[in-house]
């Protein structure tokens, strides 16, 4: 594999990984009973329309056929991505629901 070849690939491995990103989020949302469009909005007002999480919210399944998606792992995951604003507004809703 040449240079050109290795760069091309980090680039689809990264972008694959960063759907896979957005679709735990989505599910995440979903088992809780929230909207993903209207958590993705709060975050980024000026990004509504986000094609990514468009094709994720067709890839979710129903909470009853879900698997669990911990707190930690989407912080987890979205940290990864440096993803703060949208880890930002999922920490406001994880808050929401724990009892202080």
């Amino acid at each position: 594999m040449d240079r050109k070849e290795m760069e091309a690939e980090v680039i689809r491995r990264y972008r694959q990984d960063e759907e896979m990103m957005i679709l735990v989020f989505a599910q995440w949302c979903v088992n809780r009973g929230l909207d993903p469009l209207d958590l993705y909005g709060r975050a980024y007002p000026g990004q509504l329309a986000n094609p990514a999480l468009a094709h994720a919210l067709e890839l979710t399944v129903p909470k009853e056929e879900a698997g669990e998606v911990d707190d930690d792992t989407l912080l987890n995951v979205l940290s990864l991505y440096d993803n703060a604003d949208l880890a930002f507004v999922v920490s406001e809703e994880i808050a929401r629901r724990k009892p202080r």
